[in-house]
């Protein structure tokens, strides 16, 4: 046989030959069309970091249900407090108000729960810290900020859960909601408010302080003299005068005056505006040092 006599092949024909149907397949049987395969997003896209967070959510939802003594922690000993507030605290703070104790109470333990759960998750991030688990994480092909997202969007569904509790709980001991449905959500989006700034906070230090710092007891100390000077503890005029101005205006207060407004009526615009700006101040301050934080602690060797 000659070179004249050799078939040629063009090259579209050598193109259609590759990408066409298999032509292999049995005389009279319909040609086999393999789908190609669907890509996954880049990982820098919006669409990757927010499907990359719900997953990554899940698992610190997992991670929490599963761990039986943390999980009653924290959906049950909120409401033993209320109830222990309500004991010995109820008549004291009424009498002196002349209002309902739990209108203040019940505000100030969904804040208070949402600290304290937050402290669990800033501890439970600095423990994956020293396992390496940040890192392996960190090398994978996901979006840089998803799982920071994650941590506080597992904050945000655990203080939705916990503020429903504490308010179901509430309504049989006093706490009526005389707003209807826009007070109720009302309660809802400033408790996550506060609950979200609190939490980028503790992610911050979680993430800056070294594996070994003692991360419980600062925590515990912000979160427990935060707690016993407010609005919600005792009526501002209650504390020494020279305290009053520092309690009327930490982050509790305002925000446990919202919360009583919305529940029993009331103005709330000037305590508004005063959780508005300490939810962005702290987020503001927090946000970098979390971010340029988890990346170092990812990364350290």
């Amino acid at each position: 046989m000659t070179a004249a006599d050799t078939p040629t092949t063009s090259p579209a024909t050598s193109v259609l030959a590759a990408s066409g149907p298999d032509v292999s397949a049995p005389t009279g049987s319909a040609p086999t069309v393999s789908a190609p395969a669907a890509s996954a997003p880049r990982e820098s896209t919006v669409r990757a970091w927010a499907t990359q967070s719900v997953v990554l959510a899940w698992r610190q939802v997992s991670v929490m249900v599963r761990d039986k003594a943390t999980f009653l922690q924290l959906v049950l000993v909120p409401i033993l407090t209320l109830l222990m507030f309500k004991v010995v605290l109820g008549d004291a703070i009424g009498s002196a108000t002349g209002q309902d104790s739990t209108y203040g109470t019940v505000p100030l333990v969904i804040l208070v729960s949402a600290m304290f759960g937050s402290v669990a998750a800033g501890i439970r991030l600095n423990q994956e810290r020293g396992t390496g688990l940040l890192s392996r994480l960190y090398v994978l092909p996901i979006n840089r900020a998803a799982d920071l997202t994650s941590r506080l969007m597992s904050e945000m569904l655990r203080i939705v859960v916990v503020t429903a509790l504490l308010i179901a709980v509430g309504t049989t001991i006093g706490f009526d909601i005389t707003g209807g449905v826009i007070a109720v959500a009302g309660i809802f989006g400033v408790a996550l408010m506060y609950g979200v700034a609190y939490a980028t906070l503790v992610l911050a230090l979680a993430v800056s302080a070294r594996p070994s710092a003692p991360l419980v007891p600062l925590l515990s100390l912000v979160s427990s003299v935060l707690m016993f000077f407010n609005s919600g503890f005792s009526p501002v005029d209650a504390y020494p005068g020279w305290l009053q101005p520092i309690v009327e205006n930490q982050p509790m207060t305002p925000t446990i005056e919202v919360m009583r407004s919305l529940a029993a009526g009331g103005p709330i615009a000037e305590n508004m505006i005063k959780v508005t700006i300490w939810t962005v101040l702290i987020i503001g301050v927090c946000l970098y040092p979390a971010l340029h934080g988890y990346r170092k602690a990812a990364t350290a060797r």
